[in-house]
């Protein structure tokens, strides 16, 4: 790409990308100009080159490693799309029993040492913040392991810790992993067993699960993805950058929002569910309201997941026998925000989390466990984004920024 600027020219490359999106490379702009480009929010940066995930935004569609998602979650459980989205292959049937029987080997942790650092922690701290620190300090414990099996123990292991997380909350004794369950069936035994009762997974329960997992499974360079990425490029280990991503995950406008969006829904159930009295507080620019879970930075269309976890949830709430005002009120505020101009114009559409919170409410888990489970799913993604970062030998990611303070002063 050719420009001028002051009567110089400049020639700068321009990189094509799989599906022919392109980008202006200036990594050597600052050097050969003197200048740097002002971009708040990244929006219009790329900062890697991928092949994990791919977006068009535009058209609504959303590619794991290629394969659209409503393919993966029709024939793939969560353990071959996370060794799928890891590996860049779908596995055939000895490297996925392999993938399996490694991750159930690695079920476990050292529980006295981890209740001990749970006893320490205020029961009223959110779960977020309990599981982000334990897995920061579970890299205690890994010291020995080979980096490719460093994967498969935190996939193992973030599930125990998440339960973990939980049964403290509830005042129950933790529960061992048992190897001759699934993935997702073994994560709802470890959340809900109770002492001296057996306890067997609802299949309805533990197939929503495992879709809801994989809906969450990677989604380009989100904010806690470029988190995992950036604490990754000076050489900051696997299971730190998980947590730091963990973090980020946990902010009200990225995985926090379908706490929001029950929490939104509920207030207007309370408030007699007058649909458009929200609307129009969600249209006036005055109003602080948000109509949550609308919306979304590369989509200008219907979120693909969105679609998928909307009949998730009729399907579940459908099987399970369940009444539930929610998830009627979410499809009627949908329906009435779709037609009004406001939101066809500006292009709001529901996004995933509009329907993800309804899908873990009538599974049983908690408002404010909703984001831990976001953080189980997205979890292969963070770990392929670190894992792809390494091995392409990145930089350091540092930005510039355009100063605006003061001008070189004396103290007098």
């Amino acid at each position: 790409m050719n420009f001028n600027i002051n009567g110089s020219h400049y020639k700068l490359p321009v990189i094509y990308g799989t599906f022919y999106e392109k980008a202006i490379n200036i990594s050597k702009l600052r050097e050969s100009t003197g200048l740097i480009t002002f971009d708040p929010g990244l929006k219009n940066t790329g900062i890697t080159k991928s092949s994990i995930s791919f977006i068009d935004g535009e058209k609504g569609e959303l590619l794991y490693r290629g394969y659209p998602i409503e393919q993966i979650i029709n024939q793939c459980s969560f353990i071959e799309t996370s060794y799928l989205i890891l590996n860049g292959e779908l596995p055939n049937t000895a490297q996925l029993k392999s993938f399996s029987e490694k991750v159930k080997k690695f079920s476990f942790i050292h529980h006295k040492d981890i209740n001990k650092i749970l006893d320490n922690i205020p029961v009223f701290y959110h779960p977020m913040g309990i599981l982000s620190s334990l897995t920061y300090i579970l890299d205690a414990f890994m010291n020995s392991i080979q980096e490719e099996d460093l994967y498969l123990h935190l996939l193992a292991k973030l599930p125990i810790l998440a339960a973990l997380t939980y049964r403290k909350r509830m005042g129950l004794p933790p529960v061992c992993a048992d190897p001759y369950l699934d993935y997702t069936s073994n994560l709802l035994k470890m959340f809900f067993s109770v002492p001296n009762k057996s306890y067997e997974p609802n299949p309805i329960i533990s197939d929503t699960l495992n879709k809801i997992l994989i809906l969450h499974a990677d989604h380009e360079q989100n904010c806690s993805t470029t988190t995992v990425r950036l604490l990754g490029s000076v050489h900051v280990g696997l299971f730190s950058s998980i947590s730091a991503g963990m973090s980020a995950l946990w902010g009200k406008l990225h995985g926090g929002a379908n706490q929001a969006v029950i929490e939104m829904l509920e207030d207007i159930l309370k408030s007699g569910g007058n649909i458009k009295k929200w609307i129009e507080k969600a249209k006036n620019k005055k109003d602080p309201f948000r109509l949550m879970g609308f919306g979304h930075r590369i989509y200008k269309n219907f979120d693909p997941r969105a679609k998928i976890a909307k009949k998730v949830a009729e399907n579940v709430i459908q099987k399970l026998g369940i009444s539930d005002p929610i998830l009627k009120l979410a499809k009627n505020v949908e329906k009435k925000a779709l037609q009004d101009s406001y939101f066809l114009e500006k292009k709001l559409y529901p996004n995933i989390d509009f329907y993800s919170g309804i899908i873990y409410q009538a599974i049983g888990i908690p408002k404010d466990m909703f984001t831990v489970m976001f953080a189980l799913g997205r979890l292969p993604g963070w770990m392929a984004h670190w894992k792809e970062m390494k091995l392409n030998k990145e930089p350091i990611g540092r930005p510039r920024q355009v100063y605006t303070g003061y001008k070189k002063r004396n103290i007098k």
